[in-house]
């Protein structure tokens, strides 16, 4: 201990326990501690003992009663020397003369210091920190004493630097506060040197360095966080021609409509805004302590003509909250304290080409407790207004990449369908995996491991198998598209299933255990889908088939030094394949573009276009003035020098 107060706990009944406080001071030529015995007191020297009994848990205090204060002269009840106190003490736990349990305490106490001198009124004059480091040697953090690989300490004697002269504070830090600049004609430290140095650079001591002075006399203004605000698009001449898919959604107020999404970090924002034609289902965690509330329902939205239309809200009561809590601490009831929250709310944005006609929001309230967690849940959903002969139009009739594959059972009373691929957790069994949806237009493989006995039946084998993978497709159609109705057929492809191939019941394949052929273990899903159009430049695409295959493999049960009753490990997989399917069949190439080919550039590796190529418009090194310049001048010379190199022209030259 270094205080004068130490507190324990003796764990147990503490009736008719005794405690005592034992100085122990040591052999001097062993240092062995002396024996104690339970005849001690609950005082011993300067130190008390307090004991707080409990129900199972006894609190044991020892403190020191002595004064700390450092001596002056001629003083006493004080401390001599800084170190006041160097004692070892000994609590015993004993019932009669049983010890129960022992506690050794080290004290080394030093004096209470404090300034008893006159105060100076002369204040510390501190240099401005624009032209003059306030601290020559920043590594210098201790008083008094040297600080290891700080070689600016002037309080490190040259025996100390030897030590750690290799490995020096670098830097400010090391006492270099003051470095070369790199406009510095002598500086060598620059990583990316410029053209024109050294011949631009300058020559100056290091007193006038851009490091240290003033650079900029401004004033300076509180930082406001700006809102989420946009140009106002309805000044006279250019009127709101309302949105496009993707656009954010836009208050009477000339903000953004913000409803809570996840970002990218899987974390909640509340103040994110909702995009046109983009529907989303997210949940986000809070408490009574986090809890929030979001954008006010009473505000009005531009319909995308500079109009604004009012929200038609609806509030409904949770009745069921063991959906919504998902953690609960254990709390007195008379402690928990509840306030009436937002537990979920529906959005669903009714529109008509580029406009909002009415929105309409389903808010779920109920009671949120302290110590309790709340699931929130926000989705938001565009639908299409139907025209007067029925028709719907087109705005987001297709899918969106990274959107659930929608799944139904047509024929069941329940349509509701599901098309999911395994999410492993922990050692990866298929006994604690977990289900997530196929998203459309994400290529996807996953699996898990299946546990197998050496005396597993073949046949009840591949039942377990291709029942573990059927539970992935819990459906008999898919959605063409992502707003697909239950009620229309046309909406939906039958999914093809091709089933497992089973092994002929006639081949025998002996007595041989652990052994199995023909297994079933891998399930292909393959979706088909093409672009069908496009809405305001957007493509729009929608799933033409869907086709559900199997993959047998041969499973063998793997030995280890012994083949016991040990169990083996069957992985089994799930992969889905996207296929975009072009909307018309590719023009079938003549024999005139086969041979059009070969002159390609863009598709061969040599050109005969490209022979001269510092010459032509493929060259991007050089503006094409210069290459043509060059061009020119390096023809010329070849001119002159065959012109030369003629005979008659050294004939004509000796004349």
């Amino acid at each position: 201990m270094s205080g004068p107060r130490v507190n324990s706990f003796f764990l147990g009944n503490s009736s008719g326990v005794t405690f005592s406080v034992i100085l122990s001071p040591g052999d001097e030529e062993t240092g062995k501690l002396q024996v104690a015995n339970c005849s001690g007191s609950k005082r011993a020297g300067d130190w008390n003992l307090d004991v707080t009994p409990g129900m199972n848990t006894s609190k044991v205090t020892v403190s020191l009663t002595r004064n700390l204060e450092l001596c002056l002269p001629n003083a006493t009840d004080c401390c001599p020397s800084p170190l006041c106190v160097l004692e070892t003490l000994q609590v015993l736990a004993c019932r009669g003369s049983v010890r129960l349990a022992q506690l050794l305490i080290q004290a080394e106490i030093f004096a209470n210091s404090s300034f008893a001198g006159n105060v100076s009124e002369n204040a510390t004059i501190i240099p401005n920190q624009a032209f003059q480091p306030l601290g020559s040697c920043p590594c210098n953090l201790t008083a008094g004493a040297c600080d290891v690989r700080c070689c600016c300490d002037l309080e490190c004697t040259p025996d100390l630097k030897q030590l750690f002269n290799g490995s020096c504070f670098t830097g400010v830090f090391g006492g270099d506060v003051n470095p070369p600049f790199d406009q510095l004609c002598s500086s060598q430290s620059m990583e990316y040197t410029p053209e024109w140095f050294p011949f631009l650079c300058v020559q100056s001591s290091l007193d006038n360095t851009p490091f240290l002075g003033y650079f900029y006399h401004g004033s300076i203004s509180t930082p406001k966080v700006p809102a989420f605000t946009i140009p106002l698009q309805t000044s006279p001449g250019r009127l709101f021609t309302g949105y496009r898919q993707g656009d954010p959604i836009i208050t009477e107020e000339n903000e953004y409509f913000t409803i809570p999404q996840q970002s990218l970090a899987g974390q909640c924002v509340g103040n994110a805004p909702v995009a046109y034609l983009q529907d989303f289902d997210v949940k986000c965690l809070t408490s009574v302590e986090s809890y929030e509330e979001g954008l006010p329902h009473h505000v009005r939205i531009n319909t995308g003509t500079a109009d604004f239309i009012q929200q038609n809200v609806t509030y409904r009561t949770i009745t069921d909250r063991g959906k919504f809590i998902t953690e609960s601490e254990n709390l007195h009831p008379a402690e928990v304290l509840c306030q009436n929250v937002t537990f979920a709310e529906h959005y669903t944005f009714i529109c008509k080409d580029k406009n909002i006609e009415q929105v309409n929001v389903t808010v779920f309230l109920g009671s949120l407790c302290d110590g309790e967690i709340l699931t929130q849940r926000f989705t938001v959903e565009f639908l299409s207004l139907k025209s007067t002969n029925g028709e719907e139009l087109p705005e987001n009739t297709g899918y969106q990449v990274g959107k659930p594959v929608r799944a139904a059972n047509i024929n069941a009373s329940d349509p509701l369908g599901t098309l999911n691929i395994w999410q492993p957790a922990g050692r990866g069994l298929c006994a604690s995996a977990t289900y997530t949806p196929v998203l459309f237009g994400v290529d996807s493989y996953s699996g898990c491991i299946l546990e197998v006995g050496i005396n597993e039946d073949c046949s009840l084998l591949r039942g377990n198998v291709t029942e573990k993978l059927n539970s992935l497709v819990q459906a008999t159609h898919i959605g063409k598209r992502d707003n697909s109705s239950y009620s229309d057929p046309d909406d939906w492809v039958e999914i093809i299933r091709l089933d497992p191939f089973n092994s002929d019941t006639n081949v025998s394949t002996g007595n041989l255990k652990g052994f199995c052929p023909d297994i079933p273990a891998n399930l292909n899903i393959h979706i088909m889908f093409a672009e069908v159009g496009a809405v305001q430049g957007i493509p729009q695409q929608q799933i033409l088939a869907v086709q559900i295959s199997y993959s047998t493999v041969l499973w063998q049960f793997q030995c280890g030094l012994s083949c016991g009753n040990s169990l083996s490990f069957l992985p089994i997989t799930a992969s889905v394949q996207f296929i975009k399917v072009p909307a018309q069949p590719p023009v079938r190439k003549t024999r005139y573009h086969r041979i059009y080919v070969e002159f390609d550039c863009n598709q061969n590796d040599v050109c005969l276009q490209q022979l001269f190529y510092p010459l032509t418009r493929f060259y991007t090194g050089e503006p094409y003035s210069q290459c043509l310049a060059k061009g020119l001048l390096l023809a010329f010379l070849v001119l002159l020098a065959v012109i030369m190199s003629n005979p008659w022209f050294s004939k004509l030259w000796n004349r």
